[in-house]
């Protein structure tokens, strides 16, 4: 939270007990769940360890057929996590509950976003 927060993203927590019953509601594959939920407005779904930058970035222009995006697990050097950084992939979640590639984060210090293949 402290991440979206530095940039100027306004976040609210919720603890939800049961949250396979949140990740099932929004349709987040198995095998792509991260530790974190978050859920904007009620639209669209980010879930593990995204970048605000990526986040901002989707909410500015969402992909006509996304929902959201998604981090799987927690990647090393990801925003919130510890350790050396490993560069990881961001998938774009669909309408219809299937995900595609959105773009691959290759530095922790992110300054500006690259063009994303659609």
């Amino acid at each position: 939270m402290s991440h979206l927060e530095d940039n100027e993203l306004q976040v609210s927590s919720i603890f939800k007990v049961n949250m396979q019953m949140v990740k099932r509601q929004w349709r987040i594959p198995k095998g792509m769940e991260g530790c974190h939920t978050a859920v904007w407005q009620g639209r669209y779904v980010f879930e593990g360890h995204v970048p605000a930058q990526y986040i901002q970035q989707f909410l500015d222009s969402p992909p006509e057929d996304g929902i959201g995006l998604v981090v799987p697990g927690m990647p090393e050097g990801s925003p919130g996590m510890e350790g050396e950084f490993e560069p990881y992939i961001i998938y774009l979640l669909l309408e219809n509950g299937d995900y595609r590639f959105y773009t691959r984060v290759l530095s922790e210090e992110i300054k500006d976003v690259p063009e994303l293949s659609q």
